[in-house]
């Protein structure tokens, strides 16, 4: 019998979307196209892939507002709720 095309998508992933330690998770996004140039240069720029790219920016982005935290707020963010601090 043959395969739907989402059983075929499905078995694209398990195939050729895999993590070699099994830490990475899929992220599919809809972003304006000005930052998606912005990336796509930035990573040219630094010689990256844009997945490292982003990766950087978040984490940089997420140890900043972390320094400005203090403990309790911190453990907030960490179990996710919101701490009525907004940053850019």
């Amino acid at each position: 019998m043959a395969r739907t095309n989402a059983e075929n998508q499905a078995a694209y992933k398990a195939r050729h979307l895999k993590d070699e330690n099994g830490t990475s998770e899929r992220l599919d996004v809809l972003i304006d196209s000005s930052a998606k140039l912005a990336l796509k240069r930035l990573a040219a720029h630094y010689r990256v892939s844009q997945r490292v790219v982003l990766q950087t920016l978040i984490g940089d982005k997420q140890s900043a507002l972390l320094d400005t935290l203090d403990s309790d707020q911190q453990n907030a963010f960490y179990d996710g709720k919101q701490i009525g601090i907004t940053g850019n």
